[in-house]
């Protein structure tokens, strides 16, 4: 476990809070009416119930025959029969609508129930009267229950969680239920306590019932009855709310005073389906600070909101409890923990809440630390860690098994359901942890001289011990009953010291957030170490946030669940998954200044059908945590632990790709000055650049493809071509309209489609234009041996007899069949890991790839270790993190461009115009885009291509090789003082920034926009990827030199005059200038580069003399060998040297210099995986001359994607 920091314990006053610098007032999403000095709450002068039943004309004329039919059946005594009626009719506080509704049947019939609990009642030993009777029918419903005012009935029918669950939970403009519910006002005969509580539910029904999101007017959206029977007081108080709901995204709570009397009316709003369970919850709430209700009432309105409205007053004397405060002051407890409630409207602890044991925040407090338990704690036991140890987890094929094996281990040790059984046995822990929470968190705006009175938070912190960490500590140990136990309840501490700062008791929320400090993560799991990391829960899902830079970006998916067992796997594997996507982003991102991040949201079980819900919760808590408060009571300031400003940026992916442009607008509506760059993907009239519309994943993918044609020569016409991902997605549509190629076979959702002669070209790209399955593909343009089988077809015969008995199965295996015949396979879509270790080998036919050249279009569909044996089988394989990257680099320069704009710039230049015209600069814009996307895979390429025709190393080990080298090098720029020098600065982000933004906007103008750190990213990467790309990975001791004393010939015009020129100096400290004497030291940069290089000269530029050889250096220790490679070679080395990193250090004309620590290429580790030691066999160009593949640009043009021309020539050399 890690060590702990003892803190003292501390009451944090506002003025004590540890804040953002420049943290500044930004508007709330939700409402909370605070009364604020003398301006108390709003006080109800109508002393009426709020609503007025229509007079049922009828009523006497139907009581007499319910009299009737009573006397008839004989149950009932001839003289009780009229005092039972009357108290039916009179005393429970049925409203006429009941009567005007019901049947004289019906009536009749709950009549004679409620006699008969009164005879069964005096039946009983302890004389107790329970009354339970219910009726449903189609459009309405009648529950009646005895109950004990302030107390939550934890068995027995529980009416108001049916109805939540049957009435309210899933309700819509098209199926919504109004609720009534009313007390008794006297007491039960012969019982003191109990008393009738009746619940009328009635289906709705609305006179306009798509108004719109947007509508407010009560006499448009109102519900019918509602409007019949509510007061003008009541329809005053409802018209203000529900404006003030629409322009929300969560709860809009208020309060008003009834005049004459101690009751409270509580009003809360809040959109439909975003709050299960909210109903019954807020019953257990008020009942545990000693309040019951009177009467409620829900209403449904067809624009998506619902208002619930509580009367709530003290218990009577008799059964008040002297722990229970007065109502004036638990009322305001109450509304801030109904923004906490409707996060999660019933924990995992409900249950201790509702008896009293656990106040609300303790129960979501150990509802969030179970979740973070269940992720985190450390099961894996001894023996992974000794195999870790012994594996390289720099060696992706490595990391790939260790990923497997620690899934597999966590699946059978600490369950969700067995952590929870723990949690449960100890709620007097769960309370003293609580308070150590709270005690670091909880912030009093005023303290005792706030505006309004202390919270119960608050006065608990005064008066309840806090314990040290050590305190709690033995405590715990003490406590537990064995060692899971206390593994799990220790747990709880480390959630504690990781907390940095939550939006807890941010008294307006929709769901919960916490930013974390990743360091108590085990290195020996997450070998990487995360920069931030965020923690979102709520109701409908749980969800993280991960980045491994303080600039990163990255897209944000919602994880879907077909049923438990799925569910299950999810949630186990779902960190794991959204750390290897963030660090896949990571190297993905080598060209541009953002780091590797991601977002990931798993849908509950329960919610399937919830992910606008859930993505909107999940966007607007994080942005708790990086928006500054604003007035007290509404967001209140909150203990920031990190202390620095954050900023994110953001994506879409799996399932959100429709739901950008709300989190763009909504980021608008709560003033973030970041709302242009907070998302990409947006539509383009918020200024995006829609990566399907204008190809910009396929042109980093196409380039891949075009070389493997350029390099070898090849006619794209008649490559026979298989795409998994159809004309119907992004990528598989742009590749069909980029592409030139002979497509035989072609799998997406709908099947697969299959012609060894060729599918028809033309009805191919009408598919794609429509973006339509395959499945509406003319059939009739198929030749006598083409085919087509659909996922839903069963027993289909083929043309060479086969049957397929499973069309679901074929589609699924159709791309591991062996016998397709195809020359190119380029992934667009599917499953990751469609192709391991288990199911290569069937496309490898007598030791050969079935399949010459495949590009990974699709992220992750083959893993690692598959790769390799098919680079070790032959095949010419380009893997996704540097295939698919044309998307990343679109987003990066559609942020830069945002963060380069003012508002009014941005909107006239960037952004798509109401007719749907473009301005120029935009157009201009996609096209240096598109340029860009090229010009950066074209780089890579050729770097794959040099790197492995010289060393053999595998193309798919080549891939993150380059990205970690560029990745480590383009860290240890930006630390050290080559951003101090002003002139080199400048010329780097000349040639680094879009060149249309420089001459818009200039320069000196984007120096002072763009946040520093973001240009500081810029400068790095595109020196450390101009560098790698150019040197290759390993680089000789001059190679940085060589490249630097460029950059700075170039940044300095006195250098081209021959005023001075760069000095190789030695690698002794420089006196006289000290402060010359910043090193970048690189020892990461070495060990990030495990390929072998023979002896050789590398490729220079022309006009650069070639360096000497270096020989080749061997670790001094076995450590160091571990750390050095992730692949090994069967090369005899040379003994032991003592070469190591040589000193460069690049002067400038005015004397300032920076020594760079260079490494020297190191042999690979006899540890790494043997399948990457081997030479990689692969078929030879027929011509070293580079052609480039012709493509349809007619084609392309003609569906909307602007493409760019082809650039020849070009070695993937950028001699600047």
């Amino acid at each position: 476990m890690p060590a702990f920091e003892e803190k003292e314990p501390q009451n944090l006053f506002l003025e004590q809070v540890i804040r953002t610098p420049g943290r500044q007032p930004s508007p709330q999403p939700t409402h909370l009416s605070v009364p604020f000095g003398n301006q108390p709450h709003r006080v109800i002068h109508d002393r009426s119930p709020g609503y007025v039943a229509p007079k049922f004309e009828g009523k006497e004329r139907q009581m007499d025959q319910v009299m009737d039919q009573l006397e008839g059946i004989g149950f009932i005594p001839p003289e009780f029969i009229e005092t039972e009626t009357s108290w039916f009719y009179n005393d429970l506080g049925i409203d006429d609508m009941y009567f005007q509704t019901e049947t004289v049947a019906a009536i009749v019939n709950h009549v004679l129930s409620l006699y008969a609990a009164k005879v069964a009642a005096y039946a009983r030993d302890d004389k107790r009267l329970e009354i339970r009777l219910d009726k449903e029918a189609a459009d309405h419903a009648v529950c009646i229950d005895t109950s004990k005012p302030g107390v939550s009935t934890m068995d027995g029918p529980r009416y108001e969680q049916r109805i939540d669950e049957k009435y309210l939970n899933n309700s819509t403009a098209s199926n919504s239920y109004r609720v009534e519910t009313f007390r008794s006002s006297g007491v039960l005969p012969g019982d003191s306590e109990q008393q009738l509580r009746c619940y009328f539910v009635y289906k709705c029904n609305f006179s306009n019932p798509n108004p719109g999101p947007e509508a407010t007017k009560l006499s448009i959206i109102g519900e019918q009855t509602f409007l019949l029977k509510a007061t003008e007081n009541t329809k005053e108080i409802y018209q203000e709310i529900i404006q003030n709901a629409v322009a929300r995204t969560g709860p809009v709570i208020e309060m008003f005073d009834i005049e004459g009397s101690r009751e409270k009316r509580l009003v809360v709003a809040y959109r439909q389906g975003s709050a299960m369970g909210f109903f019954s919850a807020l019953s257990d709430l008020y009942h545990y600070y000693g309040l019951t209700s009177s009467r409620k009432y829900v209403e449904q309105f067809s624009n998506g909101i619902t208002i619930m409205s509580l009367y709530l007053k003290p218990l009577p004397a008799s059964v008040s409890n002297a722990r229970h405060p007065p109502i004036e002051a638990s009322i305001h407890q109450i509304m801030k923990e109904i923004s906490l409630l409707y996060c999660i409207p019933q924990n995992k602890f409900q249950s201790h809440f509702a008896s009293g044991r656990l106040s609300l925040q303790e129960t979501i407090y150990a509802h969030c630390v179970w979740v973070f338990v269940g992720h985190f704690l450390n099961r894996l036991g001894s023996e992974y860690t000794s195999l870790s140890s012994l594996l390289d987890s720099t060696n992706s094929v490595h990391a790939e098994i260790l990923s497997k094996i620690k899934r597999r281990l966590r699946t059978e040790t600490f369950t969700a359901d067995y952590i929870l059984e723990i949690i449960r046995q100890y709620p007097d822990l769960v309370r003293s942890l609580y308070l150590t929470f709270a005690n670091a968190h909880y912030v009093q705006t005023r303290g005792e001289q706030d505006d309004f009175l202390p919270t119960l938070s608050y006065l608990r912190l005064q008066v309840d011990k806090i314990l040290t960490d050590e305190e709690l500590k033995d405590l715990i140990s003490k406590s537990a009953a064995n060692e899971h136990h206390e593994m799990v309840m220790t747990s709880f501490r480390i959630f504690n010291a990781a907390v940095l700062k939550t939006n807890f008791y941010t008294p307006t929320k929709v769901a919960l957030s916490f930013r974390l400090d990743a360091s108590f993560l085990p290195a020996v799991e997450y070998p990487q170490p995360l920069y931030g990391m965020f923690l979102v829960i709520s109701s409908e899902f749980r969800g993280f946030h991960l980045r491994f830079r303080d600039i990163a970006r990255g897209g944000i998916r919602i994880v879907k669940s077909r049923n438990k067992e799925a569910y299950s796997i999810n949630a186990r594997s779902l960190f794991d998954e959204n750390y290897n996507l963030a660090n896949t982003q990571q190297r993905k991102n080598k060209d541009i200044p953002e780091g590797g991040s991601k977002g990931v949201i798993l849908l509950d079980v329960q919610h399937q059908d919830k992910a606008r819900v859930a993505f909107e919760k999940y966007i607007d808590s994080i942005m708790d945590l990086l928006l500054p408060p604003v007035s007290p009571g509404i967001k209140d300031p909150i203990v920031d632990l990190h202390g620095q400003k954050e900023i994110l940026f953001m994506g879409p992916d799996e399932n959100t790709a429709d739901l950008v442009d709300w989190a763009t607008e909504h980021a608008r509506r709560r003033g973030a000055p970041w709302w242009k760059s907070f998302f990409t993907g947006k539509s383009p009239k918020l200024g995006g650049i829609p990566h399907d519309a204008y190809g910009m994943t396929t042109l980093s993918v196409r380039e891949y493809v075009e070389g493997i044609y350029r390099k070898l020569n090849l006619d794209p016409k008649k490559v026979r071509k298989l795409q998994t991902g159809g004309p119907d997605g992004d990528l598989g549509s742009n590749e069909i309209l980029l592409g030139n190629e002979k497509y035989t076979s072609i799998v997406d959702g709908a099947g697969v489609l299959v012609d060894p002669n060729g599918l028809d070209y033309n009805e191919l790209l009408r598919l794609a234009k429509k973006r339509a399955m395959i499945s509406q593909y003319d059939s009739s343009k198929l030749s006598s041996e083409g085919y087509r089988v659909l996922v839903e077809e069963n027993n289909v015969r083929l043309p060479s007899g086969e049957m397929v008995n499973n069309g679901m199965m074929f589609r699924n295996t159709f791309h591991l069949r062996g016998n397709l015949n195809v020359d190119c396979f380029v992934p667009c879509g599917g499953r990751p890991e469609s192709i391991d270790l288990s199911s290569v080998h069937k496309l490898i036919v007598d030791g050969k790839s079935t399949i010459p050249y495949i590009v990974e279009g699709a992220n992750l569909f083959i893993t690692q270790d598959a790769k390799l044996r098919l680079e070790k089988a032959g095949a010419i394989l380009f893997k996704d993190a540097s295939a698919n990257k044309g998307g990343v680099t679109s987003s990066s320069l559609e942020v830069l461009a945002s963060l380069s704009f003012d508002d009014r710039g941005f909107e006239q230049n960037m952004c798509i115009r109401e007719d749907g015209t473009a301005p120029q600069f935009y157009k201009d814009y996609v096209k240096e885009v598109q340029e860009t996307i090229k010009r950066n895979a074209m780089l890579e390429f050729e770097a794959i291509w040099r790197e492995h025709q010289q060393t053999g190393v595998a193309r798919s080990t080549l891939s993150d090789t380059l990205s970690i080298a560029i990745t480590k090098l383009d860290e240890e720029l930006q630390n050290t003082d080559l951003w101090k020098k002003i002139e080199l600065r400048r010329s780097v982000l000349e040639d680094a920034l879009p060149q249309l933004l420089l001459e818009k906007i200039g320069l000196d103008t984007i120096l002072e926009r763009v946040p520093d750190n973001y240009l500081r990213a810029i400068f790095g990467s595109y020196l450390a990827s101009r560098f790698v790309y150019q040197f290759g990975s390993s680089p000789s001791q001059f190679a940085f030199f060589d490249f630097m004393s460029r950059r700075m010939a170039k940044a300095d015009p006195n250098r081209s005059s021959g005023k001075s020129s760069p000095r190789l100096l030695t690698s002794q400290p420089d006196v006289e200038n000290p402060e010359s004497n910043s090193m970048i030291s690189q020892p990461s940069y070495s060990e990030a580069l495990p390929i072998h290089t023979p002896t050789r000269r590398l490729s220079r530029p022309a006009a650069a003399a070639p360096p000497p050889e270096i020989p080749q250096a061997r670790p001094e220790s076995e450590q160091a060998i571990q750390e050095s490679a992730s692949s090994t070679t069967t090369e005899p080395r040379p003994a032991a040297s003592t070469v190591g990193k040589q000193e460069v250090r690049v002067s400038s004309s005015h004397g300032d210099r920076s020594t760079v620590s260079m490494p020297s290429p190191l042999h690979q580790s006899e540890s790494a995986n043997s399948l990457a030691n081997e030479t990689i066999s692969t078929p030879q160009p027929k011509s070293t001359q580079d052609t480039s593949a012709p493509t349809d640009e007619s084609t392309a043009n003609s569906a909307g994607i602007s493409t760019v021309p082809q650039t020849n020539g070009v070695n993937g050399i950028d001699n600047s």
